[in-house]
Protein backbone atom coordinates (compact mmCIF):
# COMPACT_ATOMS: atom_id res chain seq x y z
CA UNK A 1 0.00 0.00 0.00
CA UNK A 2 1.31 3.43 -0.93
CA UNK A 3 0.83 4.59 2.44
CA UNK A 4 2.23 2.87 4.55
CA UNK A 5 5.29 3.23 6.50
CA UNK A 6 8.51 2.20 5.15
CA UNK A 7 9.91 0.16 7.43
CA UNK A 8 14.06 -0.46 7.88
CA UNK A 9 14.69 -3.05 10.42
CA UNK A 10 17.90 -3.13 12.75
CA UNK A 11 20.89 -4.72 10.98
CA UNK A 12 21.00 -6.33 13.82
CA UNK A 13 17.86 -8.61 12.90
CA UNK A 14 16.36 -7.79 16.42
CA UNK A 15 15.72 -3.91 17.53
CA UNK A 16 16.08 -2.40 20.50
CA UNK A 17 15.12 1.07 19.76
CA UNK A 18 13.60 3.12 17.04
CA UNK A 19 13.31 6.31 15.17
CA UNK A 20 10.02 7.32 13.39
CA UNK A 21 10.96 10.27 10.70
CA UNK A 22 8.54 12.39 8.87
CA UNK A 23 9.54 13.66 6.00
CA UNK A 24 8.55 17.44 4.57
CA UNK A 25 6.05 19.01 2.30
CA UNK A 26 5.75 17.56 -1.15
CA UNK A 27 8.44 14.56 -0.73
CA UNK A 28 7.89 10.92 0.82
CA UNK A 29 8.55 8.59 2.86
CA UNK A 30 11.78 7.35 0.78
CA UNK A 31 13.36 11.45 1.53
CA UNK A 32 15.34 10.11 4.55
CA UNK A 33 15.99 6.60 3.75
CA UNK A 34 19.26 7.31 2.70
CA UNK A 35 20.25 8.93 5.92
CA UNK A 36 18.42 6.46 8.01
CA UNK A 37 19.96 3.61 6.30
CA UNK A 38 23.60 5.49 6.97
CA UNK A 39 22.77 5.90 10.39
CA UNK A 40 21.95 2.38 11.05
CA UNK A 41 25.48 1.30 10.25
CA UNK A 42 26.17 3.15 13.62
CA UNK A 43 22.80 1.93 14.83
CA UNK A 44 22.54 -1.13 14.18
CA UNK A 45 19.96 -2.29 16.81
CA UNK A 46 17.88 0.46 15.37
CA UNK A 47 14.64 0.24 13.65
CA UNK A 48 13.48 3.12 11.21
CA UNK A 49 9.93 3.65 10.53
CA UNK A 50 9.15 6.55 7.53
CA UNK A 51 5.61 7.46 7.26
CA UNK A 52 4.35 8.47 4.26
CA UNK A 53 1.76 12.00 4.29
CA UNK A 54 -1.55 11.46 2.51
CA UNK A 55 -1.56 13.34 -0.58
CA UNK A 56 -4.32 16.33 -0.83
CA UNK A 57 -4.65 20.04 -1.64
CA UNK A 58 -2.30 22.46 -0.43
CA UNK A 59 -3.35 26.26 -0.50
CA UNK A 60 0.08 27.90 -0.83
CA UNK A 61 1.08 25.58 -3.33
CA UNK A 62 -1.99 27.33 -5.26
CA UNK A 63 -4.48 24.11 -4.64
CA UNK A 64 -2.31 21.45 -5.93
CA UNK A 65 -2.33 17.94 -4.15
CA UNK A 66 0.36 16.58 -2.92
CA UNK A 67 2.19 14.75 0.07
CA UNK A 68 1.05 17.28 2.76
CA UNK A 69 0.79 16.28 6.90
CA UNK A 70 -1.55 19.57 6.47
CA UNK A 71 -2.66 22.32 4.28
CA UNK A 72 -0.67 25.72 4.84
CA UNK A 73 -3.37 28.20 4.24
CA UNK A 74 -1.08 31.26 4.24
CA UNK A 75 2.94 31.82 5.05
CA UNK A 76 3.09 35.28 6.45
CA UNK A 77 3.25 36.44 9.19
CA UNK A 78 3.44 33.00 10.26
CA UNK A 79 1.98 30.06 9.01
CA UNK A 80 -1.45 29.46 9.19
CA UNK A 81 -2.35 26.21 8.89
CA UNK A 82 -5.01 23.70 9.12
CA UNK A 83 -5.18 22.63 12.73
CA UNK A 84 -7.26 19.39 12.38
CA UNK A 85 -5.11 18.04 9.73
CA UNK A 86 -2.21 18.87 12.00
CA UNK A 87 -3.92 16.72 14.99
CA UNK A 88 -4.98 14.11 12.62
CA UNK A 89 -0.77 13.72 11.64
CA UNK A 90 -0.27 13.69 15.21
CA UNK A 91 -2.48 11.09 16.07
CA UNK A 92 -0.69 9.24 13.27
CA UNK A 93 2.47 9.60 14.79
CA UNK A 94 0.44 8.13 18.46
CA UNK A 95 -0.55 5.78 16.58
CA UNK A 96 3.09 4.35 15.47
CA UNK A 97 4.49 5.26 18.93
CA UNK A 98 1.57 2.52 20.68
CA UNK A 99 2.29 0.04 17.67
CA UNK A 100 6.08 0.50 18.07
CA UNK A 101 5.83 -0.49 21.97
CA UNK A 102 3.73 -3.31 21.44
CA UNK A 103 6.25 -4.45 19.59
CA UNK A 104 8.33 -4.28 23.10
CA UNK A 105 10.57 -1.22 22.23
CA UNK A 106 10.14 1.10 25.57
CA UNK A 107 8.67 4.49 24.81
CA UNK A 108 12.35 5.55 26.15
CA UNK A 109 14.26 4.14 23.46
CA UNK A 110 11.73 5.92 20.95
CA UNK A 111 12.74 8.80 18.59
CA UNK A 112 10.82 11.22 16.93
CA UNK A 113 11.76 13.29 14.21
CA UNK A 114 10.72 15.10 11.23
CA UNK A 115 12.03 17.58 8.58
CA UNK A 116 9.94 20.93 7.97
CA UNK A 117 6.22 20.13 8.14
CA UNK A 118 6.98 16.61 9.13
CA UNK A 119 8.96 18.37 11.92
CA UNK A 120 6.07 20.13 12.85
CA UNK A 121 4.01 17.26 13.34
CA UNK A 122 6.02 16.00 15.52
CA UNK A 123 6.63 18.79 17.71
CA UNK A 124 3.09 18.83 18.06
CA UNK A 125 2.65 15.20 18.79
CA UNK A 126 5.45 14.63 21.53
CA UNK A 127 4.78 18.17 23.01
CA UNK A 128 1.08 19.16 22.75
CA UNK A 129 -0.85 16.21 22.91
CA UNK A 130 -0.90 13.67 25.59
CA UNK A 131 2.16 11.60 25.04
CA UNK A 132 4.42 9.32 26.79
CA UNK A 133 8.37 10.39 27.44
CA UNK A 134 10.05 9.13 24.85
CA UNK A 135 13.53 9.03 23.94
CA UNK A 136 13.74 12.18 22.39
CA UNK A 137 12.52 15.03 19.41
CA UNK A 138 14.66 15.72 16.13
CA UNK A 139 13.20 18.84 14.63
CA UNK A 140 14.98 19.94 11.39
CA UNK A 141 14.31 22.98 9.23
CA UNK A 142 11.31 23.46 10.79
CA UNK A 143 8.88 25.40 13.01
CA UNK A 144 6.22 24.80 15.66
CA UNK A 145 3.16 26.51 14.34
CA UNK A 146 0.84 25.11 17.90
CA UNK A 147 3.25 26.71 20.29
CA UNK A 148 1.07 30.29 19.26
CA UNK A 149 -1.56 29.51 21.03
CA UNK A 150 -0.69 26.39 23.16
CA UNK A 151 3.23 26.62 25.01
CA UNK A 152 4.68 23.14 24.95
CA UNK A 153 4.03 21.39 28.17
CA UNK A 154 2.86 17.92 27.97
CA UNK A 155 6.40 16.27 26.73
CA UNK A 156 7.44 15.19 30.42
CA UNK A 157 11.54 15.16 30.46
CA UNK A 158 11.36 14.10 26.56
CA UNK A 159 14.38 15.89 25.46
CA UNK A 160 14.52 17.71 22.24
CA UNK A 161 17.41 18.55 19.62
CA UNK A 162 16.45 20.80 17.11
CA UNK A 163 18.56 21.93 13.72
CA UNK A 164 18.16 24.81 11.35
CA UNK A 165 20.17 26.15 8.27
CA UNK A 166 21.04 30.03 8.83
CA UNK A 167 20.16 30.69 5.15
CA UNK A 168 16.54 28.88 4.98
CA UNK A 169 14.40 30.25 3.07
CA UNK A 170 11.70 28.16 2.80
CA UNK A 171 11.41 28.17 7.22
CA UNK A 172 13.05 31.00 8.07
CA UNK A 173 15.96 30.44 10.61
CA UNK A 174 13.53 32.83 13.30
CA UNK A 175 10.72 30.33 13.11
CA UNK A 176 13.15 27.27 14.54
CA UNK A 177 14.78 29.58 16.72
CA UNK A 178 10.85 30.47 18.57
CA UNK A 179 10.43 26.59 18.75
CA UNK A 180 13.22 25.71 20.52
CA UNK A 181 13.33 29.02 23.26
CA UNK A 182 9.12 27.97 23.82
CA UNK A 183 10.90 24.62 24.31
CA UNK A 184 13.61 25.89 26.32
CA UNK A 185 11.21 28.22 28.37
CA UNK A 186 8.72 24.97 28.91
CA UNK A 187 11.75 23.33 30.81
CA UNK A 188 12.75 20.30 28.07
CA UNK A 189 16.03 19.44 27.55
CA UNK A 190 16.46 21.07 24.76
CA UNK A 191 19.78 21.77 22.04
CA UNK A 192 20.37 24.01 19.07
CA UNK A 193 22.57 23.78 16.82
CA UNK A 194 22.60 26.03 12.98
CA UNK A 195 24.86 25.16 10.09
CA UNK A 196 25.81 27.19 6.78
CA UNK A 197 23.06 25.63 4.48
CA UNK A 198 19.52 26.28 2.95
CA UNK A 199 16.35 24.05 3.95
CA UNK A 200 18.29 21.53 3.46
CA UNK A 201 20.12 18.53 5.22
CA UNK A 202 24.18 18.52 5.18
CA UNK A 203 26.37 16.00 6.22
CA UNK A 204 28.08 17.92 9.07
CA UNK A 205 24.55 18.30 10.72
CA UNK A 206 23.92 14.30 10.07
CA UNK A 207 27.30 13.76 12.01
CA UNK A 208 25.42 15.88 14.53
CA UNK A 209 22.45 13.69 14.57
CA UNK A 210 24.00 10.30 14.72
CA UNK A 211 26.17 11.57 17.82
CA UNK A 212 22.80 12.44 20.00
CA UNK A 213 21.05 9.65 19.06
CA UNK A 214 23.97 7.53 19.96
CA UNK A 215 23.87 9.28 23.57
CA UNK A 216 20.24 8.74 23.17
CA UNK A 217 19.66 4.75 22.09
CA UNK A 218 23.34 3.50 22.08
Amino acid sequence: MENLPLVLESASGSADSCVIWLHGLGASRHDFEPVAELLQQRLPRTRFVLPQAPTRPVTINGGWAMPSWYDILAMNPARAIDRAQLEESAATVQALIAEQRGLGIPAERIVLAGFSQGGAVVLHAAYNTPCVTLGGVMALSTYAPSFDSDQPNRGGTTPALCLHGVQDDVVPLALGRAAYEALAAAGVEALWHDYPMRHEVIPAEIKDIEAWLQGRLG
